[in-house]
């Protein structure tokens, strides 16, 4: 067998579509706690944005992602799985040793994943970034640079996901969609590579030796920790990424990654960085976990069979 598999595309996408129904709710508490005001802690902004926009607040946003992040994770998901079967069958001619997974194969992996994955998915962020943040309170105080912010500030920017990338393109240019796209490779290639390899070493070791196939506990458990320690260990360059992304709606404030770091520690302090680490590592659970479990089930179900390699 070659070592391309389209499968592992189709299964990303299942899996990937599976993450955005779990995990939308509490995406939009995180991206309201890192880049909005008054929100204060998880509990209070989600009690603030169920009352003033009930419980379809929670899901603000989430047609572009469930359409696109579906897409994302099956290119994610299959560059991964075939990069590193590829650099496993490189090292060992005998087939079945490409079932053995080493640490710098997938390193490698997993950093060619991250890389790819922004190529993809900054825009994806950015538009549901832009349509989650565009009901956020408005501070006059802010109105500085653009003048028809005033007039903008208590009615939404953009319509809906088309309008957005149209607006961002018209007024921004092409290279508007990539706002942000230095703090989210700073976050994603480390933060792949703490998603796949707790992934594949907490599967191998929890699933029972006598089992040939993927175990549903097995996956669904190291799943969720893999995303708990990623989501976790990623929010400070999560938050820069996210007050990049959201800047713009009404007017900017930063000029780059730099000049976000510097002038949210300055108002804020180092604790800012650590905004939504709670949401973020809780969030990470169910979502990975419904991604790997998506991903590992639907996978053997394409294959006819119970012999599943992980990712």
């Amino acid at each position: 067998m070659g070592s391309f598999q389209l499968e592992d595309f189709a299964a990303g996408w299942i899996g990937g579509a599976a993450s955005v129904i779990i995990g939308h709710p509490l995406d939009t508490v995180k991206t309201r706690l890192q880049a909005g005001v008054n929100y204060g802690n998880t509990l209070s902004c989600i009690r603030t944005v169920y009352r003033r926009e009930s419980v379809f607040g929670f899901f603000k946003g989430m047609s572009f992602p469930l359409a696109s992040i579906a897409v994302y994770n099956s290119v994610v998901f299959g560059v991964f799985s075939n990069t590193q079967r590829f650099l496993s069958q490189h090292h060992c001619k005998e087939p079945e040793a490409s079932r053995s997974h080493t640490l710098s194969d997938l390193l490698l992996a997993s950093m060619v994943a991250g890389v790819v994955s922004v190529g993809l998915g900054a825009p994806v962020d950015l538009i549901k970034i832009r349509l989650q943040m565009q009901t956020q309170p408005f501070r006059e105080a802010n109105l500085a640079l653009k003048p028809q912010a005033v007039a903008l500030g208590n009615q939404p920017v953009y319509q809906g996901p088309v309008h957005c990338i149209a607006t961002i393109v018209r007024t921004e240019g092409l290279a508007g969609m990539y706002r942000g796209v230095g703090a989210m490779l700073l976050r994603d290639v480390p933060g792949y590579c703490l998603y796949f390899i707790p992934y594949v070493f907490l599967n191998d070791w929890i699933t029972p030796e006598a089992c040939t196939g993927p175990n549903p506990c097995a996956v669904w458990l190291a799943g969720g920790m893999a995303g708990a320690i990623s989501w976790g260990t990623a929010t400070p360059m999560d938050v820069v990424k996210s007050r990049l992304q959201a800047d713009g709606v009404y007017l900017n404030k930063y000029k780059g990654v730099l000049d976000c770091i510097s002038q949210s520690y300055q108002k804020e302090g180092l604790k800012v960085f650590f905004r939504g680490i709670t949401v973020n590592a809780v969030r990470g659970f169910p979502m990975s976990a419904a991604m790997f479990l998506g991903y590992e089930l639907s996978l053997q179900a394409i294959r006819g069979d119970h012999t599943v390699t992980n990712p």
